[in-house]
């Protein structure tokens, strides 16, 4: 069987190259066209070792020092991969393209969605549904048609990051999910790529360049990597979503940016050149962190240097390519990737559909909760509904779980004074999971009377209801 996944994985890295190799036989073929067209290398009368049209749409850059020509020939020559086609990677990929790096490949699995639009930039309304990285290589092309785009249309694993990531020079981490985070800084790692890595979300934003310069494990000299910093994952039910925390376009937009900024300074550089001298950083790690709230933006904190014993890039460092295409590093159990909770009996969860008309009750007198924040609530509510976002429910019935309290004491501040002994309750969330911890904790304080009163929570949250009983409904 190992026999078999390794001549797999040798086939699927082979094709890989063989792709690669027809789009840059492709582009070079162009090339030879527009040169013979507009004056450039194939044309004995030029002298000049860039094409005339490289000059034309590159020369604002090229005056600036520290590009110049030769800083022009390497991002020519460089390629980058771009993790994530979403509120990061399309201002990085519009700035790396349009200042003409030679090849640039995103990589993601995910589909154009209205929600998206608003600061996705690269993607458009008439593309809601196509694939992300198909969407966004159209706005580019249209951008810049000189560069060479390569589409990977699949998210990144442990078993075929080796074959990606390898084609090229330098990767941005322009995704939202921990687990594809540590792969990627350990990816990097094990093949000597510098990483630009960032992440954003409500008002706030983070970037780093991680494994600058690209050393081998044990090489102190090397800079450190996203385990480095971050050692232990953030707990599961602490990793909110754009979807859940919201996200103010520009935030992602400035942090996208950044990244691109990173990236053409690196390049630019030497950095990923070959023929030259590796540069030293031009100062230690350091962690930039952008407020788009306050009045003090930016703010920048020094990170520490490669942390021994870290299993990616120390001198005891256990990870190994070999181990991570055989699977032998399980990244979503050492995040431990949260799944929908699924804590309540079937009896205990009631549909939108019955909740609206629940048998053998009144509607009327039924207290629907809903435990999101207010400001989803503000953006569309049930009638009738009373808000008490989770944060604040969970804190102020801590003090009422106490056992041997007659269950009239247990009921917290919020709890309406009009709502009888044999009123139902339901709950509600945005998609279900924090509903369900709010319906356990009111049978913890005793509110459901012995079992006399029904109390249970609404499968889907707001998002079944806008699917069930209420299509008019905005769901943010």
């Amino acid at each position: 069987m190992a026999r078999i996944e390794d001549l797999k994985h040798k086939i699927a890295q082979a094709e890989e190259e063989l792709r690669r190799l027809k789009e840059d036989l492709a582009q070079a073929e162009s090339g030879i066209q527009d040169d013979n067209a507009n004056g450039g290398a194939n044309d004995s009368s030029w002298k000049w070792p860039l094409p005339a049209t490289d000059y034309e749409r590159y020369s604002r850059q090229m005056v600036i020092g520290g590009v110049g020509t030769r800083g022009q020939l390497r991002l020519k020559s460089a390629s980058v991969l771009i993790v994530g086609a979403g509120g990061l990677g399309c201002p990085a990929a519009a700035y790396i393209a349009g200042a003409g790096v030679g090849t640039l490949g995103i990589i993601d699995d995910d589909t154009v969605e209205t929600s998206n639009l608003h600061r996705q930039i690269a993607h458009a309304t008439s593309r809601v549904g196509m694939s992300k990285v198909e969407s966004a290589i159209t706005y580019l092309k249209d951008l810049n048609p000189t560069v060479t785009y390569r589409a990977h249309n699949t998210r990144l694993t442990p078993e075929n990051a080796e074959s990606i990531v390898s084609n090229y020079d330098l990767v941005l981490d322009c995704t939202d999910h921990p687990a594809i985070r540590y792969l990627v800084s350990d990816i990097c790692v094990l093949l000597g790529k510098p990483l630009v890595s960032a992440s954003a979300l409500k008002t706030d934003g983070q970037l780093m360049v991680l494994n600058y310069p690209a050393r081998a494990a044990g090489d102190e000299s090397g800079g450190p990597c996203y385990r480095c910093i971050f050692p232990r994952p953030p707990p599961p039910e602490s990793v909110v979503s754009c979807g859940e925390g919201g996200i103010l376009g520009p935030i992602v937009g400035v942090m996208g940016i950044l990244q691109a900024l990173e990236t053409i300074k690196l390049i630019t550089g030497g950095a990923v050149d070959p023929s030259a001298a590796a540069p030293p950083p031009t100062s230690k790690p350091s962690m930039l962190l952008f407020s788009g709230a306050a009045a003090l933006s930016f703010r920048s904190f020094s990170m520490r240097p490669r942390k021994k014993g870290c299993i990616t890039c120390s001198a005891d460092a256990t990870l190994t390519l070999e181990g991570l295409r055989s699977g032998g590093f399980d990244y979503a159990q050492f995040c431990g990737v949260a799944v929908p909770l699924d804590i309540l009996r079937p009896d205990e969860r009631i549909s939108a559909a019955e909740c609206k008309d629940p048998s053998g009750t009144s509607a009327g007198t039924a207290l629907l909760l809903d435990v999101r924040e207010r400001e989803h609530f503000d953006v569309s509510s049930i009638e009738g509904a009373v808000n008490i976002p989770i944060a604040t429910f969970l804190r102020e019935t801590t003090a009422c779980k106490s056992d041997g309290q007659p269950h009239e004491q247990k009921a917290p501040a919020w709890f309406p004074p009009d709502v009888s002994d044999d009123s139902p309750i339901y709950v509600v969330c945005r998609v279900g999971n924090d509903s369900q911890l709010a319906t356990r904790r009111l049978k913890e304080m005793g509110l459901d009377r012995n079992g006399t009163r029904y109390i249970g929570d609404i499968k889907g949250g707001m998002r079944a209801w806008k699917a069930e009983v209420d299509p008019t409904l905005p769901f943010t």
